[in-house]
């Protein structure tokens, strides 16, 4: 019997299972037998790449039988932006501009990152003055703050608590005021310089970093009641996205997922740097390895890093507000003036500074024009630096030739190893599942792709 629209129903003698197929015309004995024929078929369907649950531009290719997942692939690189071969264009103080764009959520420690591997080519490392290295401890935790409230912002939102969005969002607010006071840009900022960092904390801005703690304070107690205490959402990540410690060694994955097996490591304990060693703090672990841990341990390490950011306003605080220490190596051939104004676009510098150069000294004019043109050169070398990033740990590869520019950059970003995971975590588990085991993946596909 032909029909232009018909829905038939094949019943399976073996399982006594009932399975409907809706057709569009053609016989209805041939619709019959090709959906019989087609039960055991491989069903593959993709997941984004854009997806508002896949964080951006992930593609996750998913093979699926019912609502359990067999198989699942991540595809990357639709966010490529050839940061790493344009750094080798670059001059080294110009490489940082492009490093802070690759995890945009993070980016002060890419730029803290490279800065250290271009000081250690130079030489210069213990040449960075104590304000400096303060002040770039302080951005970085603060950072690290703003980039844990994104995770369980988004992570939230993803499940359907919207209101877990709109309270994590607002806390970062807080911390990005506080960014742009200090940088003059809420993201990608190129603060941090090799040397030091641009410009000294304005006056005013540790009372202001002080303050936005307490509101960030009160938005995770939040938080808190909104997540930890909802049995909804630990039905939903509890046993989820399990994967232990043999197999984040075997994958090279570090950060919160591998702190939530129960091994405490952490850069900024196991190789310091920045003066790390000389804070007090701890290094939240658990035991459960699954989403519900990942996201617990984020709020852990977000009292953590307050912790150290409550001992660097203290340091900072003794060392004055500001135009006394300085925050840039002496050396002039490294240094660019460091000491800015910034003026209503956010930009420009000291006016004594240009007066100088400009009206007495035209030494000092021809060497700022050479410094920031052609650069300053970094003898013949390699290096390889690590940092505790949000999501784990952040290497750094610099190769020198001796010239002005990287040969080489290439960076070791957590979020690309981490999503290593994605078939461990979801195979064997539901389709729902899915978007808790990459929210508790926490990827950021800028730092991803590069």
């Amino acid at each position: 019997m032909s029909a232009p629209h018909a829905t038939g129903h094949v019943v399976d003698d073996e399982t006594i299972g009932l399975r409907t197929f809706e057709a569009t015309g053609g016989d209805w004995s041939d619709i019959a037998e090709e959906a019989a024929r087609l039960g055991e078929q491989r069903i593959v369907v993709n997941m984004g790449p854009q997806h508002p649950s896949t964080h951006g531009v992930l593609r996750l290719m998913l093979e699926i039988d019912g609502e359990t997942v067999t198989e699942a692939r991540a595809g990357i690189g639709y966010l490529h932006t050839g940061i790493e071969k344009n750094m080798e264009h670059r001059t080294w103080t110009q490489g940082v501009t492009f490093c802070t764009r690759m995890d945009y959520v993070a980016p002060l420690f890419q730029e803290a990152g490279y800065c250290l591997a271009v000081e250690k080519l130079l030489g210069i490392t213990d040449d960075v003055p104590e304000r400096a290295t303060q002040i770039r401890v302080l951005m970085m935790e603060l950072n690290r703050i703003a980039s844990h409230l994104v995770c369980l912002a988004t992570g939230g939102n993803e499940l359907g608590a919207t209101t877990i969005m709109t309270v994590g969002f607002t806390a970062r607010e807080e911390i990005l005021r506080v960014f742009e006071l200090i940088t003059g840009l809420r993201m990608n900022h190129a603060y941090i310089r090799p040397g030091g960092v641009a410009q000294d904390i304005p006056p005013g801005a540790l009372d202001s970093v002080r303050e936005a703690l307490v509101g960030v304070r009160r938005y995770l107690t939040q938080l808190e009641d909104l997540m930890l205490g909802q049995p909804i959402l630990k039905g939903r990540l509890q046993g989820v996205g399990v994967l232990d410690l043999a197999g984040c060694m075997a994958l090279g994955i570090t950060g919160p997922m591998l702190r939530s097996t129960g091994l405490p490591y952490d850069v900024r304990k196991a190789a310091p740097y920045c003066g790390y060693e000389t804070y007090e703090f701890d290094v939240p672990t658990a035991e459960g390895a699954d989403c519900w841990d990942r996201m617990v341990l984020r709020f852990e390490e977000c009292y953590q890093s307050m912790r150290i950011v409550d001992q660097v306003l203290d340091r900072l605080q003794a060392s004055g507000q500001g135009g006394g220490a300085p925050v840039m190596v002496a050396d002039r051939k490294i240094a660019w003036p460091a000491q800015l104004a910034i003026g209503s676009d956010g930009m420009g510098n000291s006016l004594d500074h240009i007066r100088e150069i400009m009206g007495t000294s035209m030494e000092a004019l021809i060497h700022h024009f050479k410094l920031v043109t052609e650069g300053f050169r970094v003898p013949a070398g390699q290096v390889w630096q690590t940092v505790e990033h949000p999501r784990g740990e952040l290497g750094v590869h610099l190769v020198s030739d001796g010239g002005t520019k990287p040969y080489r950059a290439h960076f070791r970003d957590p979020s690309f190893n981490n999503l290593q995971s994605v078939s461990v975590l979801c195979e064997g588990g539901q389709v729902a599942d899915v978007v808790c085991s990459v929210a508790s993946i926490d990827p950021v596909l800028g730092g991803v792709d590069r």
